[in-house]
């Protein structure tokens, strides 16, 4: 069986317990580490067309599954230290998206024709 959120966020708190390190897991360390992690995921698939970035040969996908992991990582430590429910939180989002961004608004569009800009 797979571990669920829950289970890996005790199994990182644990990880990092016993190594000392929550010292340095302060939310500023891991929204840094986290913006770091998400660039070297970037690097993988800048100048590729579309086309390209959708099907990556297989040793990059290991590369940006690793990267993926440390990204996941670091969202679940904030999460942690910030005593933050993630899934209550997309869950919320969601719920908020939801409303922004209505279905007969914006189906097959990037964002609403009303609004100038993503957010």
């Amino acid at each position: 069986m797979k571990p669920d959120l829950e289970a890996l966020r005790r199994r990182l708190r644990r990880f990092a317990r016993e190594r000392d390190w929550e010292q340095f897991h302060t939310p500023k360390n891991l929204a840094m580490a986290l913006s770091v992690e998400v660039a070297e995921l970037v690097e993988h698939f800048q100048w590729l067309s579309p086309d390209e970035s959708a099907d990556p040969p297989q040793d990059r996908r290991r590369e940006i599954a690793l990267e993926m992991a440390d990204i996941l990582i670091y969202l679940i430590r904030m999460a942690d230290r910030l005593d933050v429910d993630l899934t209550e939180a997309v869950m919320e989002k969601m719920a908020i998206n939801a409303d922004r961004f209505p279905v007969e608004q914006v189906r097959g569009r990037a964002y609403p024709p009303d609004k100038d800009k993503p957010r």
